[in-house]
């Protein structure tokens, strides 16, 4: 219990650290970005020869550029004939497992100049991701804004490498980032452990039955943290996921189990068979996506990544499958976008360092093949990366009153998603950071994932 108190109290220094930097980060001065189509990333079609007024941190005034002048002392940036979107959102990333400081600078500043301005962090170690959370607010790194999860699972997933990796310094699954959960645990003092990190979230993620992954959800929801839970819980089916009304799911692929049957435990890595959801639109998956939009939950889709493993496969004819193929995950989306469920978009993986723009460019361009169009999958990277991570009412959408994270690109996204890499200017909080200032990354700062 000692260690878990202070370890607990060193977390919430950090959690105070990062609240109390906001007010030394604010830009002082308006700034006016004048007369460019605005895609407000709700959904609505663009409108040509609108301006956006931000004051330190926020928005103040959205209007046709006619009916918004230049305040006194305003500095104004003129977008005629270029395009401002909201701040993308990658909705599913890992910076801290096993903590690198440097590589998670290095990836965190290619998603900013790349005009992420918004992470989830899906669970790590906790004491480095605070650390980046309140740096990345205060301005000290290039950084997107981080909101991150701590992890709850049963006691028999903490053998896995990656919680030794992430606990370094005390036993895994006995520390307020990452908990091992049985029918004994004391849910509200695990909930408040998990608070005291300062985190927006708890993970759900393995090696859990249904009717506790019910109780780990009620207790979070009763503390004020949103619930981020894997579709399937193993043995809790995506079923009994989905009841537990989390406020996002990651991994579509992952909703197979329904059809295919749920392991009693992650470590089995059973890979599925794609057809019963390659013949069309499933029944069991479609109950399923009746209620997740029904209940609101939203769908972290992380599509790409199938397709990513599936590259890695070919190239090594001895390494594992997959547990679920690209073209199965694809498929999955595409019936849950279709279901009216609410995608976000995330990646779970790294793209090459040379690569110059973030790994969410590949989950886009992955959205836009399976079927969905531009400006819905504009909206996925935005409003509802927004909704994924609990922070709506400040991101999202180009609106008065939200946090003045924008983009600025030469040509239409909403027209064809590779338009994004025609980014000139990205903005969060206030802040300008421009493209042609990007360091691109290098191969040493990146090492230890290629």
């Amino acid at each position: 219990m000692g260690v878990r108190r202070l370890t607990l109290a060193m977390a919430t220094c950090l959690g105070l650290a990062a609240s109390g930097a906001a007010a030394a980060a604010e830009p002082p001065s308006a700034v006016l970005y004048r007369n460019a189509t605005l895609i407000d990333g709700a959904g609505a079609p663009a409108r040509a020869g609108m301006s956006v007024l931000v004051r330190g941190e926020r928005i103040r005034a959205v209007a046709p550029d006619a009916d918004l002048p230049p305040p006194a002392g305003a500095r104004v940036v003129d977008l005629s004939g270029k395009y401002l979107l909201p701040g993308l959102i990658d909705s599913h990333e890992h910076l801290a497992t096993p903590p690198n400081r440097r590589q998670a600078e290095a990836s965190l500043r290619r998603d900013l100049y790349g005009g992420v301005t918004a992470v989830r962090d899906m669970a790590d170690d906790l004491r480095s991701v605070a650390e980046l959370t309140r740096a990345s607010r205060r301005g000290e790194i290039a950084a997107p804004d981080i909101y991150y999860a701590a992890l709850m699972a049963g006691p028999s997933f903490f053998a896995d490498p990656r919680t030794i990796a992430v606990s370094y310094g005390y036993p895994p699954g006995k520390t307020p980032w990452m908990q091992a959960i049985d029918g004994r645990t004391d849910l509200r003092e695990a909930i408040t452990l998990a608070r005291g990190t300062s985190a927006t979230a708890v993970k759900i993620y393995a090696n859990l039955p249904g009717p506790l992954v019910k109780r780990i959800a009620a207790e979070a929801h009763r503390q004020g943290l949103q619930v981020w839970a894997h579709a399937a819980v193993y043995p809790a089916t995506p079923a009994q996921v989905i009841a537990a009304r989390p406020d996002a799911i990651s991994h579509a692929c992952s909703l197979a189990h329904q059809v295919s049957g749920t392991p009693e435990s992650y470590q089995a890595r059973t890979p599925m068979d794609a057809a019963p959801v390659l013949e069309g639109d499933n029944p069991a998956i479609a109950a399923l996506l009746a209620r997740m939009k029904a209940q609101g939950t939203i769908l972290d889709a992380t599509t790409s990544l199938y397709s990513h493993l599936d590259a890695q496969a070919a190239a090594d004819p001895g390494a594992r499958r997959p547990l679920c193929s690209g073209p199965m995950s694809d498929a999955l989306v595409r019936q849950a976008w279709k279901a009216g469920v609410e995608i976000a978009a995330g990646t779970d993986w790294v793209a090459p360092h040379d690569d110059p723009w973030p790994t969410l460019h590949h989950e886009l361009r992955a959205l836009v093949r399976l079927g969905m169009p531009p400006l819905q999958v504009l909206r996925a990277a935005t409003l509802g990366g927004a909704r994924a991570a609990g922070q709506a009412a400040d991101m999202g959408v180009i609106e008065p009153g939200r946090l003045a994270n924008l983009i600025v690109t030469t040509r239409d996204p909403a027209a064809d998603i590779a338009n994004l890499e025609t980014l000139e200017l990205t903005v969060k909080r206030g802040r300008e950071y421009w493209r042609a200032d990007f360091r691109p990354l290098t191969r040493e700062e990146m090492a230890d994932i290629e």
